[in-house]
């Protein structure tokens, strides 16, 4: 899968839902958006998860200055 950004995933997981919602397509682009979908919240949970162990790490970092 390409490399785009948390956003640019985003807003293309919108424009999937609202071709979806408006119904006026064929069976196949509906299984060829959905399965772009799920590779487009594979993406966006990947990029939480890395945003949530830097700030995990933040954390700890803070804490132990704290400590000192």
């Amino acid at each position: 899968m390409e490399k785009i950004n948390y956003e640019d995933a985003i807003q293309e997981l919108n424009n999937i839902v609202k071709l979806l919602d408006e119904g006026n397509i064929t069976i196949e682009r509906a299984t060829k958006l959905l399965e772009r979908g799920q590779e487009l919240i594979k993406l966006c949970y990947g990029e939480l998860d890395k945003a949530k162990g830097q700030l995990t790490e933040i954390k700890n970092v803070l804490g132990n200055l704290e400590e000192e």
